[in-house]
C-alpha cells in the first residue's frame, strides 16, 4: 500500500506539499506542482489513512450532502460530481440525505452529522430563511449552501454557490420572445424559495422589456407533497391541462425546472396539443433526460461540474483553515436549443 512519502517522491515534492493538496490547501500552489501531485496520487492509487486523519483532525472523512430529493435527476448529477471530486482528490466520501426542503428535517440531519464526526456539509435548500443553516455553522459545521445567494445585508459564516437563477429564466424567456412568442407563461409549484423568486423575477423582467406585461403570466400550481421533486412533473402535467383550456392560452411556456417542463409537455399532449407546433416548452437544468424527450427539450444548462468543484474545494479549504473568509460564487447559465421550441406563426390561436 502506497504511503504519502511515496507520492511525494514520485511527484518530486515534500510530504507537506502532498498533505496540502489532500487537505484542500492548494490555492497558492503552482498549477504545475498541483498537477504532478495529483498525477502521482492517481498513479499510485494513494488513499489517505482515514483513521489516522480522524485522530489528527477530529472529524470523519465524509462530506454531508443534503438535497431536496434524489428523485430529481439534477440532484443525482450534482451528487455524482461532488462525490467524484471529493473521493479522487481528497479521499473523502459523501453521505446523502433527502430533506424535501423541510427545515426540521434539515436540522435533524445537522445533529446526526455532528454526532457522527462529519464537519463539512453541502446543503441544497434555497429556503428563504437560512438562519438554521447559520446556526449549524456556529456549532462547528463547515457549510456550503447551494442554489441561493447570501442573504442581503447580512455577514454570513456560510459559503454560497449558485447559478444566476434570474438569468436562467431571463434567457429562456428571451428565447421565446426572439422566436416570436407573445403569450408567455412561467409555471412553478406553490411555495417560494429564493431561487424560484429569482427565476420569476427574470421571467418578468424579460417580458417587461419586450412590452409583454399584459400577456405574460406566472402560474403557481399546487404545492408538492412530502415526496418533493418526484411530484414536480405531475404538477406540470396538471397545469398544462388548465392552460390548454384558456381562450388566450400561452404559446410559449417555461417550467421552473426540467421535471416541471417534462410534465408540461405530457399535459399538453394529453390535451391534444402538439409541442412545438401548438405550444413551445423550455425547461431549466438541462438534465440528461432532456435529450430523450420527444421532441428533444430546449433547456437552460447549469455549469454543474464547475459549481461542484467550487463547493468541494470550499469545504476542504475551510476544514483545513477555519480562518478563511466565506464567499459567494455565482455562475452563469447557457441556453441549449433543441426541438421543443418553434417560431410562432402569426394567425395561430
Amino acid at each position: 500500500m502506497s504511503k504519502i512519502r511515496d507520492v511525494a517522491a514520485l511527484a518530486g515534492v515534500s510530504t507537506s506539499t502532498v498533505s496540502n493538496v489532500l487537505n484542500g490547501r492548494a490555492n497558492r500552489m503552482a498549477a504545475e506542482t498541483l498537477a504532478r501531485v495529483e498525477a502521482a496520487i492517481a498513479e499510485l492509487k494513494y488513499r489517505p489513512n482515514s483513521t489516522a486523519r480522524q485522530l489528527k483532525t477530529g472529524y470523519t472523512p465524509l462530506i454531508g450532502l443534503l438535497v431536496p430529493s434524489m428523485a430529481n435527476p439534477m440532484y443525482g448529477f450534482i451528487a455524482r460530481e461532488i462525490e467524484t471530486l471529493a473521493q479522487e482528490r481528497y479521499g473523502f466520501r459523501i453521505m446523502i440525505g433527502n430533506t424535501y426542503r423541510d427545515k426540521d428535517k434539515e436540522l435533524r440531519f445537522f445533529d446526526d452529522l455532528l454526532a457522527h464526526g462529519v464537519r463539512g456539509v453541502i446543503i441544497i435548500s434555497s429556503l428563504i430563511d437560512e438562519q438554521h443553516v447559520e446556526a449549524a455553522a456556529e456549532r462547528g459545521l463547515v457549510m456550503v449552501s447551494y442554489d441561493r445567494r447570501a442573504t442581503p445585508n447580512m455577514t454570513s459564516i456560510v459559503d454560497h454557490v449558485t447559478v444566476d437563477s434570474f438569468e436562467s429564466a431571463r434567457i429562456a424567456t428571451q428565447h421565446l420572445i426572439d422566436m416570436g412568442h407573445r403569450r408567455l407563461a412561467f409555471v412553478t409549484p406553490a411555495g417560494r424559495t429564493m431561487s424560484r423568486n429569482e427565476k420569476i423575477a427574470g421571467f418578468t423582467a424579460a417580458a417587461k422589456a419586450a412590452g409583454l406585461e399584459g400577456s405574460a403570466r406566472v402560474v403557481e400550481g399546487t404545492p408538492v407533497d412530502e415526496y418533493g421533486d418526484s411530484m414536480m412533473s405531475e404538477v406540470g402535467r396538471a397545469q398544462a391541462g388548465l392552460l390548454a383550456q384558456l381562450p388566450d392560452r400561452p404559446t410559449g411556456v417555461i417550467g421552473v425546472n426540467d421535471l416541471m417542463a417534462f410534465g408540461l409537455m405530457a399535459g399538453f399532449r394529453d390535451a391534444g396539443l402538439a409541442v412545438p407546433e401548438d405550444v413551445s416548452v423550455i425547461g431549466i437544468d438541462n438534465v440528461f433526460l432532456s435529450t430523450l424527450m420527444h421532441p428533444a427539450m430546449t433547456s437552460v444548462r447549469l455549469p454543474v461540474p464547475e459549481m461542484a468543484q467550487v463547493m468541494v474545494e470550499r469545504v476542504m479549504s475551510r476544514l483545513a483553515d477555519p480562518a478563511i473568509a466565506t464567499e459567494e460564487f455565482i455562475f452563469q447559465p447557457t441556453l441549449v436549443s433543441r426541438d421543443s421550441v418553434a417560431r410562432y406563426a402569426s394567425g395561430k390561436r
